[in-house]
């Protein structure tokens, strides 16, 4: 009874672990490999990340390598950099950047002058009449003879007398009622109205100023005389008296023509 029932117990035991033993071992190589794939995909994603970094910093690497040799060949430093710069393609967009930078300085500066001048100085017109005649050393006027600079920066005309019984000698004639002296104070209020009308009683241009001292409007004349529309002696007596009032002397009143275009 023992013999014949220990080898089956034996054998049954042996069968019955034998599975079990083979399940254990199939196991067993399952979860090693399973561990084995997790390690590989542990190991990629470690140098996954790595050799882009890696690749990255060679490519900066042949970059600022590239950058020294080419600041050394042309130049050394910024110098050399900036020659660089300037054979780019876009070199062309710094150089107008820069370019309008500089206006941009130009411009600001010349509105900071322009507030600081806001008020116009007056200029004597007296004193410019002096100088551009000094300059030129010419005679002011198309009759005058010779000029000379008085007291004043104010520049005389000399001119020989006018033919009798014309206006111009009527004019002539007055000077001195006026204080004037006919040898410095002549040649400029001939040139003046010379100008200004021709010396012509009814001369009238388009803003409204007439006679031979062209005022504005012509009625202003009758002070001097209810005949100031067709009298040469009364629109010059007004015209004496007018620029006696404005401009001092004939001269003052041309230097001022002179200077701005009317008087």
């Amino acid at each position: 009874m023992l013999e014949t029932t220990s080898p089956a117990t034996s054998e049954s035991a042996t069968e019955s672990l034998s599975p079990v033993t083979g399940s254990r071992g199939a196991t067993g190589r399952a979860a090693g490999g399973s561990r084995s794939s997790r390690h590989k995909r542990g190991l990629f994603r470690r140098t996954g990340i790595v050799i882009p970094a890696l690749a990255v910093a060679v490519v900066l690497v042949g970059i600022v390598t590239a950058a020294a040799y080419v600041t050394n060949s042309n130049g050394s430093g910024a110098s050399g950099l900036a020659v660089a710069i300037d054979s780019l393609p876009q070199s062309g967009s710094v150089t107008l950047l820069e370019q309008e930078r500089q206006n941009l300085i130009v411009m600001n500066a010349a509105a900071k002058t322009l507030s600081m001048a806001a008020k116009p100085a007056m200029v004597n017109p007296s004193a410019v009449m002096a100088s551009q005649q000094a300059s030129s050393g010419t005679s002011s006027g198309s009759s005058s003879s010779s000029s000379s600079s008085s007291g004043g920066g104010v520049t005389t005309v000399s001119a020989p007398p006018p033919n009798p019984g014309t206006a111009q000698s009527i004019g002539y004639a007055m000077l001195p009622q006026f204080g004037f002296s006919q040898k410095t104070q002549w040649g400029c209020l001939l040139d003046l109205w010379n100008r200004e009308s021709g010396w012509v009683y009814d001369a009238e241009n388009a803003s409204g100023a007439y006679g031979i001292p062209q005022a504005l409007p012509g009625s202003k004349m009758a002070s001097a005389g209810s005949d100031w529309a067709t009298n040469p002696a009364t629109q010059i007596k007004w015209g004496l008296g007018y620029i006696t009032q404005i401009y001092g002397t004939p001269c003052g009143a041309w230097n001022f023509e002179l200077a701005n275009g009317y008087y």
